[in-house]
């Protein structure tokens, strides 16, 4: 048995924010609201079937930066729909790109985190991602995004 008082906990390293997410009912409506309003631009765009949502990611000024990215449900029974039903539109979710998505979940868990998935997922554009449950993480639902 290891004795974790002499063996710290395995280091998490963010890299930086990878996007902020925006919990929308429309997302077609929310594109053109953001293109309109604030002038950003969609630079992808997909249906992830298995998350059962429609996604967008705008680029924010010069596009060089972290994403705001627009989630509406694919289905009713989506968590995005869920989200929506509980809270209304809004902020949903904010993304920390890491280079292992699973090495970094090791390392929150032996903190005494919870991850919403037992192993990574896929997300936006071949990327892998898993959550930190938000009642670990001061009401923040945070997410590990692994770049594909």
């Amino acid at each position: 048995m290891t004795d974790t008082s002499t063996n710290p906990a395995p280091a998490v390293e963010f890299l930086r924010i990878d996007h902020v997410g925006v919990a929308v009912a429309d997302l077609d409506a929310a594109l053109t609201f953001y293109a309109e309003t604030f002038g950003m631009r969609c630079v992808h765009e997909e249906t992830n079937e298995e998350q059962g949502v429609r996604e967008a990611m705008l680029a924010v000024g010069d596009g060089s930066g972290p994403r705001l990215q627009l989630l509406a449900p694919a289905r009713p029974d989506s968590a995005i729909a869920r989200f929506l039903d509980r809270s209304g539109p809004g902020l949903q979710q904010l993304a920390y790109t890491v280079a292992d998505v699973e090495a970094t979940a090791v390392a929150l868990r032996a903190r005494g985190l919870r991850l919403l998935y037992e192993t990574a997922r896929r997300g936006t554009a071949g990327s892998r991602i898993n959550f930190v449950h938000p009642k670990d993480a001061g009401g923040v639902l945070v997410e590990l995004v692994e770049p594909a």
